[in-house]
């Protein structure tokens, strides 16, 4: 379920950022999708990769 938030985040901010909006508005919705794609998910089973 939080993968599905996550993604839908991603597209709704990706969305806001085509829309014509302030600078002010555009630079907040930058740091919005900068944040959401800062905060990858972890894998479900647990697999961190190699280390």
């Amino acid at each position: 379920m939080e993968e599905y938030i996550h993604q839908e985040n991603l597209a709704l901010f990706k969305k806001r950022l085509a829309e014509p909006c302030s600078d002010a508005e555009r630079a907040v919705i930058l740091k919005l999708i900068v944040d959401e794609k800062a905060r990858t998910l972890p894998p479900k089973n647990g697999n961190l990769g190699p280390l």
